[in-house]
């Protein structure tokens, strides 16, 4: 066993790495110029060429690889020739990237051909002064200076050539004087959990996607308390009735919820329980971070809507089983023998009935994680299905890649934890 552990561990380590290649190449590579979707088809080449500087979407598809996966800081310390570190804003309680200047906090601006520094002080604010002396001289002569600017981006400014930035706000695109040549964004990288800024929100993805994560989790997991345990009791129900009423109605109940889709059910709920009885609210609006806790009836109708859709299905996988198995000789050797139908159906057959549907129940444990895309857009839902959906329309690259890498480590690690479940299902199931 501690064997297939350690392989097993080896093997997620390889596939995750596999798949965040995969990932990074379809989304940043693959997708063409992810600027137009942003800036919109009117954008001019000019601005998006200011803007995808600023993402650092101007550096090579492997660097910028690398810097999603590992961080960059250590690339961009080596630029600016100071320690790079990140430190809590005390106005927006999210970390801010500055240079360790011999224990001082600082950071730079360029304001009308002059170069200040800005120094961090203990209450938050800071003091700003004309920088002499710090401007260097490269091949050609020309004078440059790398900092840390405003924006926690790494950048290269260069004297009396400021270049004209396309900076995007809430009000469009303005243009800016004095920026910089080149920028580095700066990032911890995904294995130090941090996959960058949300270009949506302008805040880092990590911190954004942690709630959803969390409405997600408390979705998925009131929906499988209740779906798992009421499929497995119907399809073993219509299993050990075989062709009798009652395992008519369970198949045929079943087959009707499974192949009706999501967004039928949901509108079908909604009008019902949220606009006709007015029981239950039509759509999740969350009024504050801790919502889902304080008026649980927000989840009701989405609990209900994958509890129709999956509980059929999962039925069905599980009635499939159960009449394999109550049909197999040593189970007729069984009845035969005298022995009570109820011992043999619950010590003999659900055992060996079960190895079939928890593969089933290990894939959807990742589905309602991962795959509640048009559940949580119908109800508004602010979970990692809608967050997937509204950073992949916006273009929000960075947020898309770390809410799949979580996905795709869930679907992992539930594999993992199937193949455990079967060695507790089948004693005759070792791993070498």
């Amino acid at each position: 066993m501690a064997r297939f552990i350690i392989r097993s561990i080896i093997s997620t380590i390889i596939t995750m790495l596999l798949v965040s290649i995969s990932l990074f190449l379809l989304i940043e590579v693959g997708s063409g110029d992810i600027t137009v979707k942003i800036l919109g088809v009117f954008s001019t080449p000019e601005q998006r060429a200011s803007y995808a500087a600023q993402l650092g979407l101007d550096a090579p598809a492997w660097q910028r690889y690398i810097d999603w996966l590992i961080g960059n800081d250590w690339r961009a310390k080596n630029k600016v020739g100071y320690p790079l570190v990140t430190s809590i804003n005390p106005q927006t309680g999210e970390a801010d990237w500055w240079a360790d200047v011999d224990g001082q906090l600082t950071r730079w601006t360029l304001e009308e051909g002059r170069l200040l520094t800005l120094k961090r002080q203990d209450d938050g604010s800071t003091t700003s002064h004309i920088s002499s002396g710090a401007w260097q001289i490269d091949e050609e002569g020309r004078e440059y200076f790398w900092g840390v600017d405003v924006k926690n981006n790494a950048v290269m400014w260069v004297r009396g050539a400021g270049a004209e930035v396309w900076a995007l706000t809430k009000a469009g695109l303005r243009k800016e004087g004095d920026g910089p040549m080149k920028y580095i964004p700066l990032r911890k990288g995904l294995l130090r959990g941090d996959p960058g800024i949300s270009l949506q929100y302008g805040r880092p993805v990590a911190v954004t996607l942690v709630s959803r994560i969390r409405n997600t989790l408390v979705l998925a997991g009131a929906a499988f308390v209740i779906i798992m345990p009421l499929a497995l009791f119907f399809g073993i129900l219509a299993g050990i009735n075989e062709g009798k009423p009652l395992d008519r109605i369970i198949s045929i109940t079943s087959l009707g919820f499974t192949a009706t889709p999501e967004f039928v059910t949901g509108i079908f709920l909604i009008l019902i329980f949220g606009v006709w009885l007015k029981v239950l609210p039509a759509v999740a609006i969350f009024t504050s971070a801790d919502a889902i806790f304080e008026d649980p009836k927000l989840i009701a109708l989405p609990v209900l809507t994958l509890t129709a859709v999956e509980l059929g299905y999962i039925a069905r996988m599980t009635r499939a089983s159960m009449v394999e198995v109550m049909d197999s000789a040593y189970i007729r050797t069984a009845i035969i023998k005298g022995m009570p139908i109820s011992r043999v159906v619950f010590k003999h057959a659900i055992r060996n009935a079960l190895m079939a549907p928890i593969t089933i129940i290990m894939l959807h444990v990742n589905w309602l994680v991962g795959g509640l895309v048009v559940v949580e857009v119908i109800f508004g839902y602010p979970g990692l299905g809608y967050y997937i959906y509204k950073s992949a329309i916006f273009g929000d690259f960075n947020a898309v890649e770390a809410a799949a890498m979580v996905t795709v480590a869930i679907a992992i690690i539930t594999r993992l934890f199937g193949d455990l479940a079967y060695t507790l299902l089948n004693p005759r199931i070792r791993y070498s």
